[in-house]
């Protein structure tokens, strides 16, 4: 068995006593780097329990003190950010660029998670009745669950665990099975910050070991980020078992060009947008839609992306990685013949991509189509891979009436010049991330993650002041003292030790 993956439980870095072991591989070579156990329900159970522990004690440690435990955590991160980027493109696939970015990203999350005291302030009204005050205090809510996804093994799961952790949660992750090196290094680093036993547990595998934390009594809220029917399955079952829960899902993500706007960095971004990470990413741009003059953009659109190639994660020249399995690689290849069969033009067609000296990795070359209608496949799915669609709009109007018909509101951007344009289209669209003249507009972690529609199951958003509401609960109290139980006299003392 190659490089076994422990399980972290009650505090403990151990192996597990399973039979059931995954296969974790490079996706640049598609050989093994790794062996995932399948927790058994035991050790589900232990880290459970641990983690139900240790909030007894966890939620009573002052604010400060947390909120210092993750000050020294963000240093431990910093100080070995490019060691995390090189282990995260071992296993994704991402270029090294691409990974730095990825773990900095969660970095950020980490230092608004220091900033927890001033986020779990409550409020107060004094005399709201004769000599009586409210005020509202906020609470932790016990163990906490996260199941996150293998494209950002850095970000997605410090989006979730050092926010619920500052708050005064445990916290049980479940990373993907097809990225769990990553996770492990995190919470390495975080033991090493000085985070208690039992405070981080992290458990591997797969529906099954997802299933028991689904129905387990003691979690309280579950973070998902993932596929639309796995984001529904963990919504409907984790509230089923009345927990919170906080459902990331798919998205299809529309950049409206104008003509007026600057062609050079539409083209520019548009490239970066839709093929960056090998479209692997649920804020990618994968629809381009032309509208008016926009649509001349075309020829020079399709020149931009033939320049750019995936290569290994060290090749400096290399635009974007693999895909994350064989499997990722069949369905893009399938869903780009769809395109064609569906009588889209296929300006350009990366499925027969090689790099030199990798032939067995997953890669995709940048694909874009054309004369795509809304009917399409390829405009219907969320395809999760370097391939761009282009739409044509007559108008600004027909844009925006396009996109809020889609399904998804994850992200969404304009390129354009005119203040007015940008001011309509961010005030009609049914998006809940939304660029303007930026393409990927993903917040930073002071605001919160904030998709709609289909793209979202859930209430409270990641990150930002709605993962601290969401991660905690509120607490009022009604208070009246009287003037009369006052003590007097000359023998009064009062010990304030």
């Amino acid at each position: 068995m190659l490089n076994p993956v422990p399980l972290l439980i009650d505090g403990e870095f151990r192996q597990s006593a399973t039979t059931e072991w995954l296969e974790v591989t490079n996706p640049a070579t598609n050989e093994v780097i790794a062996s995932l156990p399948c927790a058994r329900d035991e050790e589900m159970q232990q880290a459970v329990a641990s983690a139900a522990e240790a909030f007894q004690t966890w939620k009573h440690v002052a604010l400060p003190e947390r909120a210092r435990l993750m000050l020294r955590y963000q240093h431990l991160l910093k100080e070995h950010h490019d060691s995390l980027a090189q282990t995260l493109s071992q296993e994704t696939g991402k270029t090294l660029a691409d990974a730095k970015g990825d773990v900095w990203r969660g970095i950020e999350v980490v230092e608004q998670a220091a900033n927890i005291a001033s986020n779990m302030m409550g409020e107060m009204v004094e005399n709201v009745a004769t000599d009586i005050d409210t005020y509202s205090m906020i609470q932790p809510l016990g163990v906490c669950c996260g199941i996150t996804p293998f494209n950002f093994p850095a970000m997605i799961p410090l989006w979730m665990f050092p926010l619920a952790i500052a708050a005064g949660n445990t916290f049980v992750l479940k990373p993907s099975e097809q990225v769990p090196l990553t996770s492990m290094r995190l919470a390495e680093l975080f033991a090493q910050a000085g985070a208690p036993k039992g405070v981080l547990q992290i458990v591997h595998g797969r529906k099954a070991q997802v299933d028991f934390l689904l129905q387990h009594p003691e979690i309280k809220t579950i973070s998902f980020v993932g596929s639309v029917k796995v984001a529904q399955y963990i919504y409907q079952q984790g509230t089923q078992h009345f927990k919170r829960v906080q459902a990331f899902a798919g998205a299809k993500n529309h950049m409206v060009v104008m003509p007026d706007a600057n062609k050079d960095q539409v083209i520019n971004n548009l490239v970066g947008a839709s093929v960056g990470a090998a479209g692997q990413r649920c804020m990618a741009i994968s629809v381009a839609v032309l509208v008016g003059g926009a649509k001349a953009w075309l020829p020079e659109l399709k020149a931009a992306m033939s320049r750019v190639q995936p290569g290994a994660w060290n090749d400096s020249n290399a635009a974007y990685g693999p895909l994350i399995s064989p499997q990722a690689k069949e369905r893009v290849h399938r869903l780009i013949q769809e395109g064609i069969d569906q009588g889209a033009v296929c300006e350009l067609d990366g499925r027969h991509c090689q790099v030199a000296g990798l032939p067995n990795g997953n890669w995709v070359g940048p694909t874009l189509f054309s004369g795509v209608n809304t009917e399409m496949s390829i405009y219907r799915e969320e395809i999760f891979g370097p391939v761009l669609v282009c739409l044509e709009a007559d108008s600004l109007e027909e844009a925006i009436e396009l996109i809020n018909r889609n399904p998804y509101g994850n992200g969404t951007s304009i390129f354009t010049a005119n203040g007015a344009a940008a001011r309509k289209f961010q005030h009609e669209i049914q998006v809940g991330q939304v660029g303007i003249n930026v393409p990927i507009p993903v917040p930073l972690p002071f605001f919160s993650f904030t998709g709609w529609r289909g793209s979202f199951y859930g209430d409270l958003h990641a990150y930002g002041k709605q993962a601290v509401r969401f991660f905690t609960e509120t607490k009022t109290v009604t208070a009246r003292w009287f003037d009369d139980d006052i003590p007097s006299g000359p023998n009064l003392t009062i010990n304030l030790r």
